[in-house]
C-alpha cells in the first residue's frame, strides 16, 4: 500500500469511531434515561480519549509527510487530515478528555436549569466550560486571537473581525426593515390547538417532500432540534407545541436541510474527511434555504395550507394568501429558533457579541444573564421574562460550542446567494413548489453543492455553486423585497 492508501485506511477507522461517538450523543439527546448522565459522561470521555490518541498518533504525521496527492480528491483529503492533525496535536489529551466529559455532563445540567428557569444552577458548569475552552483556544491560537481559534473549528478561514465587519454592514438595513415592518399592522397568530400526533405525521410528509430518505434516517423529538450523522445514517429531531405547529414544521424542514446535505454527499466519500459538510456556515445555508426561501415561499405555503387543512381541518385561516402572511408574521419574539427572517440575524449577532466577550474575558459568567437581558431589551424592545426565554434558551454553550453561533448568519448569507442562482437556473420554481414538488430545487442544490461534501473550502464551495463571490447583498435584497411586499412598504 502507498502512504496515501495507508493514511486513508487509518482515517476510515477514525471516522467510524467518530460516527459512533456522534450516535452516542444522539442517544443522549433523544432516548437516554435521565439517570444515566454520569455514566454517559465517562463513556464519551473514553471515546474522546481513543479518538484524540488516533488523531495525534505520530504515525499519522509520518504518513502525511510521505503521502502524495494525485487528484483533487486526494489533495482535499490530505488538506483535511493535515489540518485535523495539526490542531489535535496542539491540544493535550488530558484537556480533550476533560472537555468531552464536561460537555456530556453540561448538557444535562443545562436542561435541568432551563426547565427551572434557574441560570444560577448552570453558571458554575458554564464557568468551567469557558475555562476549558479558553485553555483549548490558547493551545490552538499560538498567541493569536482565542475566539478565532475556536471559530476555525466551525468555519475555517473566517475571523471574528471579518464577521464583525459583515454584521456591521448588515445591521442598519435589518434594523431599518424591522422598524418599517413593525410600524404596519400584521396578521394575528393562529388561535387553534394542533395535536402532537398530527404534527408528527405532517412532519414526516414534509421531510419526504424535501427529499429526506427515511430508509437511512429517522425523526425523533428533542428539546432543541438537531441533525446528526452522515452518509447512510443521518437522523433528525424536531419538537411540537400544541399552539404553534410552525415550530414543529419549520424545525423539521430546517433539520431536513442539514440531513439532505449529508445524505447527498457522494457515497464514495463515506468515512473519509470529504464525507461530511465542509463547514457549519455551508451546512446552515442548506437548512436555511430549505426552511425559508423554499419552505416559507408563497408558492410552497399555498401547498402546505392544503396539507394542514387535510390533517387538522379548519384551523381559523381563511385562504392561502392569509396563510402565507401568518407563516411569515414578523414579531419581536424571545426565541432564536422561532424568529422570523427579519429578526433572526439580530438574535445571532447578540450571541456572537456576548460569546466573544466571554472568551476574551471582557464578560464574566456572573454578569452574563444581566448582559443578555440588557442587550435583548435594547435590540428587541422587550424585557426578558424568564431565563428559558433568554440566556438559557440555547444548548450550544453547554456543549462548549463557542464560535458556532455566527455561522447561522453566515449560512443565511450563503443561502441568499444560492437562492439568487437557483431562481435563475429553475425558471419554473414557483409552479413546482405550488404543487409540493421541491425536486428541481433540491436537485439543483445536490448537484451544485451537496454532492461535493468537503472537497472544497467553504467560500469556494459557495462560489462554485453560485458562480460569484458570496456577499450579504442577495440576502438583504431578498428580505427587503419579500417583507416589503408582504407589509406594503
Amino acid at each position: 500500500m502507498s502512504a496515501y492508501d495507508q493514511l486513508m485506511a487509518y482515517e476510515r477507522v477514525t471516522q467510524a469511531l467518530g460516527s459512533v461517538a456522534g450516535r452516542t450523543g444522539w442517544d443522549q439527546e433523544t432516548m437516554m434515561p435521565a439517570g444515566s448522565a454520569a455514566l454517559r459522561a465517562e463513556e464519551m470521555a473514553a471515546l474522546e480519549e481513543v479518538l484524540h490518541a488516533r488523531r495525534t498518533n505520530p504515525k499519522l504525521g509520518d504518513l502525511l509527510e510521505a503521502a502524495e496527492s494525485a487528484d483533487d480528491v486526494s489533495r482535499a483529503n490530505l488538506r483535511h487530515i493535515r489540518r485535523s492533525f495539526d490542531r489535535a496535536t496542539k491540544v493535550p489529551a488530558t484537556l480533550a478528555t476533560a472537555i468531552a466529559r464536561h460537555t456530556s455532563k453540561g448538557q444535562g445540567i443545562w436542561a435541568a436549569a432551563r426547565a427551572e428557569n434557574d441560570f444560577a444552577s448552570f453558571a458554575p458548569t458554564l464557568t468551567e466550560m469557558i475555562r476549558l475552552k479558553r485553555e483549548e483556544a490558547a493551545c490552538l491560537a499560538a498567541g493569536g486571537d482565542l475566539y478565532d481559534a475556536l471559530l476555525d473549528d466551525y468555519e475555517p478561514g473566517v475571523t471574528g473581525a471579518e464577521l464583525q465587519s459583515m454584521f456591521d454592514r448588515m445591521r442598519p438595513r435589518l434594523v431599518d426593515l424591522r422598524a418599517q415592518v413593525l410600524a404596519e399592522d400584521g396578521p394575528a397568530p393562529i388561535d387553534h390547538a394542533f395535536d402532537e400526533a398530527g404534527q408528527m405525521a405532517l412532519s414526516t410528509v414534509l421531510a419526504r417532500t424535501f427529499g429526506y430518505d427515511l430508509e437511512i434516517g429517522r425523526i425523533d423529538k428533542a428539546v432543541h432540534p438537531f441533525s446528526s450523522g452522515s452518509g447512510t445514517d443521518v437522523r433528525i429531531t424536531t419538537r411540537t407545541s400544541p399552539r404553534d405547529p410552525f415550530n414543529c414544521f419549520y424545525s423539521t424542514i430546517h433539520e431536513v436541510g442539514h440531513a439532505c446535505y449529508e445524505q447527498g454527499i457522494d457515497r464514495a466519500y463515506e468515512l473519509t474527511p470529504l464525507g461530511a459538510g465542509v463547514s457549519m456556515g455551508v451546512h446552515e445555508s442548506q437548512s436555511r434555504i430549505y426552511e425559508n426561501q423554499l419552505g416559507r415561499s408563497r408558492a410552497f405555503t399555498g401547498w402546505l395550507f392544503g396539507q394542514m387543512r387535510d390533517q387538522f381541518g379548519d384551523f381559523g385561516v381563511a385562504d392561502e394568501d392569509a396563510f402565507y402572511r401568518v407563516v411569515n408574521r414578523v414579531g419581536s419574539g424571545y426565541i432564536r429558533t422561532e424568529a422570523d427572517e427579519v429578526h433572526y440575524n439580530l438574535h445571532v449577532m447578540l450571541r456572537f457579541d456576548l460569546e466573544r466577550q466571554l472568551v476574551d474575558g471582557r464578560l464574566e459568567v456572573a454578569d452574563l444573564e444581566e448582559a443578555w437581558n440588557e442587550r435583548f431589551a435594547a435590540d428587541f424592545g422587550t424585557a426578558v421574562d424568564v431565563a428559558s426565554n433568554g440566556v438559557l434558551q440555547d444548548v450550544h454553550w453547554s456543549f462548549g460550542l463557542f464560535g458556532y453561533f455566527p455561522t447561522y448568519t453566515l449560512g443565511n448569507v450563503y443561502a441568499g446567494c444560492l437562492y439568487q442562482s437557483l431562481r435563475g437556473a429553475v425558471p419554473a420554481l414557483d409552479d413546482q413548489l405550488a404543487k409540493g414538488d421541491t425536486s428541481a430545487a433540491t436537485g439543483w442544490l445536490r448537484e451544485n453543492l451537496q454532492q461535493f461534501g468537503g472537497l472544497r473550502e467553504p467560500r469556494e464551495t459557495i462560489r462554485h455553486a453560485c458562480g460569484f463571490e458570496p456577499t450579504e447583498a442577495p440576502l438583504l435584497d431578498y428580505l427587503d423585497a419579500k417583507f416589503g411586499a408582504l407589509y406594503g412598504l
